[in-house]
């Protein structure tokens, strides 16, 4: 019979000081803005999900998480994937774990003390689910995470938001990353197993009553778009029939960033990727979406039979 663990948490201060709304300044945000405004009550939990694995799902949730924090905006980021976890990496945190959700489950320690705080953002911490060889209790099943979430929302200083780095597929990982999610970003490349796989984990995420869903187009290259060989951003999003979050451009800084353990968001000078995501994040903070498309394909001209001649999707 499965049974919530007691989450042990460290003691609640008397009188803790209320977490302050306005973001640090930026440099360089558009509209002359030094911050954006946050929507929504606190802590916003959102799953960022793709299902086809290799799309970017984990680079976009890494740099999500550090921009926030650059942004003041306390944010856990879980790695969702039991057994084989990449957030650490990407993050630069992987010989800081010690202690993962699994052994605050088991009542080893507190959440608190499994918690990784990023040694240049103050306000991002790390969770992993489990070590990668070890397995969860069965007995925890797909409410793991939605009793950790629980938990943040109690601590003493909850954050503004949780990132959940859902592992590839829809197997009992991916409902166990999105049970306890009220929003969800949805990564893809503009290619058509990258999209078929989207679409049906929209669907799987609004059965489960996910219905704020935003895309990220990953990878897109204008070359490419303005000669007829790649989707562009528009196409993907009037096939998926969701809100665009944001278009992120091929950049080859990406596995420089990877390799260095350096998120994109803190690279100086910054890069195209970069920049995409800063503005991603922008959005997600006061739950907007892009109402503009970039210019390749505003100039890019309507033939029959392009890629919207025959269903990738099937019946």
């Amino acid at each position: 019979m499965a049974f919530a663990p007691r989450l042990l948490l460290p003691p609640r201060p008397p009188a803790p000081p209320p977490a302050s709304s306005s973001a640090r300044a930026l440099n360089g945000s558009a509209g002359g803005r030094t911050a954006p405004e946050l929507s929504g009550p606190t802590p916003r939990v959102v799953v960022v999900t793709s299902g086809k694995g290799g799309v970017g799902k984990t680079t976009t949730t890494a740099n999500l998480a550090a921009s926030l924090a650059r942004l003041n905006f306390p944010v856990v980021a879980i790695d969702a994937d039991a057994g084989l976890r990449n957030l650490d990496l990407l993050l630069g945190l992987e010989n800081r774990v010690h202690l993962t959700a699994a052994d605050v489950l088991a009542g080893d320690c507190r959440l608190d003390q499994a918690l990784i705080r990023h040694r240049s953002l103050q306000g991002l911490h790390l969770l992993c689910l489990s070590k990668p060889r070890s397995k969860l209790p069965l007995a925890f099943g797909s409410k793991t995470l939605t009793w950790v979430a629980d938990a943040l929302r109690r601590s003493a200083t909850p954050p503004a938001f949780i990132l959940i780095d859902c592992p590839a597929g829809v197997d009992a990982g991916f409902v166990t990353a999105i049970a306890p999610a009220e929003e969800a970003v949805l990564v893809t490349t503009p290619d058509i197993t990258a999209l078929r796989d989207a679409d049906r984990v929209a669907g799987l995420l609004e059965c489960d009553g996910i219905k704020d869903i935003k895309i990220i187009v990953n990878r897109v290259r204008p070359e490419l778009v303005r000669g007829e060989d790649m989707m562009s951003a528009l196409d993907v999003q009037e096939m998926l029939g969701l809100p665009l979050l944001g278009v992120v451009p091929e950049d080859s800084e990406v596995i420089r960033s990877t390799n260095r353990g350096v998120p994109l968001v803190l690279t100086d000078p910054p890069t195209p990727a970069g920049l995409a995501l800063e503005r991603a994040t922008w959005r997600l903070v006061e739950r907007d979406a892009m109402t503009a498309v970039m210019v390749e394909e505003q100039e890019r001209p309507k033939k029959k039979g392009g890629f919207f001649s025959f269903s990738f999707f099937g019946g």
